[in-house]
This record gives structure tokens, sequence and C-alpha cells, in this order.
């Protein structure tokens, strides 16, 4: 096969074991870490086939770019690109500070963005290429207090489908990825979490943050199985543009549409009362 892939992010999670299951399926890996130290030990997996790049997909979208054209020059012609990059902000919105947002979205939205204007040129040129954005089930539902995680995930599922539709004329397909809860470290050490200081959210919030610290490393969803299915998933003839993974991702988002399909329809009289009258 030898089809050249990056992915952001492979040092832990999800990006791990994507990275893991295309080595194993005879795909070329260049994987992005964030220290020099860790580039021998993603190299070593698969010796000839993993390629390590330190990259932080908040530097400036000029560097990205040259560390793409470089890798087109290096390693080979890049099929796929896998934004998985990314963390979790927990805290209710007023607790939350205007800079945890701004850092929210710099890493989940503009990175990725940066990330595909990277490679889109080459594969445009060669009319061929794959881009999965690693989103989550919270990029089309919502839970309390993770507003600006929602928030990022949520803007790109939208950059995603419109890319999508920009780019499928030209041979390249664009599909948002999202898994709902994999055994990772996503709620644990790579969790940002605001202080509580309003007594207000108490009852609401405390229980639910404690929840997901419990849950950490016993989420039902197996990351190795997730990254198989990625790997078939890239050669696929006609992939969607959307890829829920796990169960749980299944029934939490089919429980969102269905709430708001009813609530549509409860005011569907409002809705269609909005236009100038018809004359006659």
């Amino acid at each position: 096969m030898n089809k050249v892939v990056i992915i952001t992010g492979v040092n832990s999670g999800l990006g791990r074991a994507f990275a893991h299951a295309l080595l194993d399926s005879g795909f070329t890996v260049v994987g992005t870490v964030r220290k020099m130290e860790a580039v021998q030990a993603f190299e070593q997996l698969k010796p000839g086939a993993a390629f390590a790049r330190v990259l932080d997909v908040t530097e400036a979208p000029e560097r990205l770019a040259a560390v793409a054209a470089e890798i087109e020059r290096n390693v080979g012609p890049v099929y796929g690109l896998i934004n998985n990059a990314g963390y979790g902000h927990e805290g209710t919105l007023e607790e939350s500070s205007m800079d945890a947002l701004r850092q929210q979205f710099e890493v989940n939205v503009f990175g990725a963005v940066a990330m595909m204007k990277a490679v889109l040129p080459a594969m445009r040129a060669r009319r061929e290429g794959r881009i999965l954005n690693v989103t989550s089930m919270g990029g089309l539902m919502t839970m309390p207090g993770l507003s600006y995680y929602h928030g990022s995930k949520f803007a790109l599922e939208g950059i995603s489908s419109s890319l999508a539709k920009e780019v499928r004329p030209l041979g390249i397909y664009v599909t948002a990825i999202e898994p709902g809860m994999f055994r990772t470290d996503w709620a644990g050490r790579s969790m940002v979490r605001s202080e509580r200081s309003i007594s207000d959210y108490d009852a609401i919030f405390d229980p639910i943050r404690e929840a997901r610290k419990a849950r950490s490393g016993q989420q039902p969803g197996d990351p190795a199985k997730a990254g198989k299915v990625v790997a078939k998933f890239l050669m696929a003839a006609e992939p969607p543009a959307h890829l829920l993974l796990g169960p749980d991702a299944f029934d939490y988002v089919q429980k969102e549409l269905e709430a708001i399909r009813s609530e549509f329809t409860a005011w569907e009289a409002v809705t269609r009362s909005t236009n100038f009258e018809q004359e006659t």
C-alpha cells in the first residue's frame, strides 16, 4: 500500500492507536510530536514506515505548510491527514476565562484548519486525498460543563462539512470522525479544568465533574479497535461526511437529534410565521 498519512498528536490516546493500526495495515505514517525526545520512540515502531516530525499545530501556518512540503519531498506524496491533535476543556462557561476559550480554539480549530490548508494544495494537484478530522460526539450533542470544548468541536464539524462539499469534485474526501468515550487520557491528565468559584453551579456541575473523573480509565471504547476501523476506512470507496465511533456516540447523538426534531416540530408554526404576506 505504502500510502503516506500524517497524523497529528501521536504521543498517546487515539492518535497513537491510529498510528499503530495504519502501520500494521501497510501505510507509511508521519506522526507529529511536540518534543524531540519522542521522535526516536515513534520511529522505532516500524523503521522505514514510521516517521516523526516535531510540530505544534498552533505554530504559524507557514511553518505547518513548510513541514507538509518537506514530507512530500522526503517521505512521499501525502494521501491522508488525520487531524487528531486536541484536548478537552471542562468548566461552566461563567467560571471559565476568555483566554481558556481562545486556547481551546487555537488547538482544536485553528490548528486543524492550518493543517488542512497545508496539505490541500498537493492533494488538489493530484486530485486525490483523504482528510479525517477527529471531532467528537460532542460536536453533535452537548453536556453541561463542556461549553468551550463543544464550541470548538461544533466549529470543526461545520468547517469539515463545508470543506467536504468544496473538494469532493477534486477527488478529495473529508470526514468528521466522532468518537464517543474511549479509554484514553482525555478525561484525565489531558483535560484542562477551570476552578470552581460560583456556588450556584454546585448542584448541577459538581456531580458531573466527579463522575467524569471516576470514569477516566474505565471508558468502554477500545482505542485499538477504533484504529483498525480508521485504517480500513481510509480506503473506503465512498466515505461519508460523518462517522460515529462507539455505541455510546450513536445513542447520545440519536437522542440529541430526536430532541431537536421534536422541538422544531413543536415550534413549527412560529418558524413559518416570519415571511412577508403573499399578495393575492
